[in-house]
């Protein structure tokens, strides 16, 4: 089996989706009711990118390819509004972040497709241990080695995207002491972490070959990496985020990793190696436990900063190209966000020490998806 060819995108488009959870409206616990869910959106005869995920407590939502931040808000939020209007018929709530914050993963229920079974079938109890929620963000690349560059180019700022969406403190009921835990389940599988340094689309099928041969692989969708190329889409997936709380944060995000991406592909700041990589699982998990109170290592000087300084300069940096793109706003929301300390794992917090109650986190998770 061989990779396909990487079909050519308008550069800097983006696509964006969303893996969200199921609740019931009684104690907010996860339920499996994405059959149910999907069966009225068919009714609704909408054009909306709704789907099924591994387990039948979640489903994935996706915008078409937009141009800029303003497109991504508007189409994410006409596919929400659409989902919580059928969920609502359901007598189930829909809402955003990584985990949910007590459910046990013993407890749900595989989504019956060849592909989930095949995972299932392969990965035992981690597949249900999948029953996380992450936004993957689509950049539009013309050709395959720009995308190639741009993929890793943006490998070193995966902590800063890591920080900003951070919303999974919680697991099965306990505070893990995590900004973002929900990476800690994507880390168990055997291909995951970063992509192979290559920088040549020729280089690139070579090893996909190598690894089809192994009978290991059989498409991109069995790489669980943290940014992957998608020739079929021409593009390249950021996932590393977890799904935030609400619509704007995640829209907000989208224009700040296209503004990033900009900058990396107009203005080449970086002479790109494999040795790049030495830091990568560090700082990876430096901003996965600590989020913007993380150390971050520079790549290029091994000089340590704090993470938060590290995200307000990017911020400098890039404002010509987020104005460009004119996702200033979205990037200027985010960075008064870091200025403030503010994050969704920090607002989950919040929320559990108001109420001590974790239902009660998921009951205003729920209504703060709706607005």
């Amino acid at each position: 089996m061989t990779i396909g060819p990487f079909m050519s995108s308008a550069p800097l488009t983006l696509g964006v989706e969303l893996e969200l959870q199921i609740v019931n409206t009684h104690d907010y616990d996860l339920v499996a009711s994405a059959s149910d869910l999907l069966r009225v959106l068919e009714k609704k005869k909408q054009p909306w990118d709704v789907k099924p995920e591994i387990t039948m407590s979640m489903i994935e939502m996706a915008t078409g390819v937009c141009a800029d931040y303003s497109e991504v808000l508007a189409q994410l939020t006409e596919i929400r509004d659409g989902i919580v209007a059928c969920a609502d018929r359901l007598n189930v709530g829909i809402c955003g972040g990584g985990t949910h914050g007590f459910q046990h993963w013993g407890e749900r229920r595989i989504f019956a497709t060849p592909r989930f079974d095949q995972i299932s079938g392969l990965y035992g109890y981690l597949a249900k241990q999948f029953t996380i929620f992450g936004q993957h963000v689509h950049v539009g690349c013309p050709d395959p080695d720009s995308a190639l560059y741009t993929l890793h180019a943006l490998s070193r700022f995966i902590p800063h995207f890591i920080a900003l969406s951070a919303a999974s403190p919680f697991v099965q009921g306990h505070d893990t002491g995590f900004q973002s835990a929900r990476l800690n389940s994507v880390f168990a599988f055997p291909l995951s972490g970063r992509a192979p340094f290559v920088d040549t689309w020729e280089d690139f099928c070579r090893y996909f070959d190598a690894m089809a041969a192994t009978g290991i692989v059989k498409s991109m969708k069995d790489f669980y990496w943290d940014i992957r190329p998608k020739p079929e889409y021409g593009t390249i997936e950021v996932r590393v985020m977890d799904t935030p709380l609400t619509i704007a944060r995640a829209a907000q995000l989208a224009a700040f990793i296209q503004s990033v991406a900009r900058y990396v592909t107009l203005e080449r700041p970086f002479a790109l190696s494999d040795r790049d990589y030495l830091v990568y699982t560090f700082n990876r998990f430096q901003a996965c436990r600590f989020g913007y109170e993380a150390t971050y290592v520079d790549p290029s000087s091994n000089e340590h900063r704090l993470l938060s300084d590290e995200i307000l300069g990017t911020f400098d940096r890039i404002e010509p190209h987020a104005m460009a793109l004119r996702a200033d706003t979205a990037c200027a929301a985010l960075r008064q966000d870091v200025l403030e300390a503010r994050s969704d794992a920090g607002l989950l917090r919040k929320e559990w020490t108001e109420t001590r109650s974790h239902s009660e986190v998921v009951q205003r998770q729920c209504q703060r998806w709706r607005t």
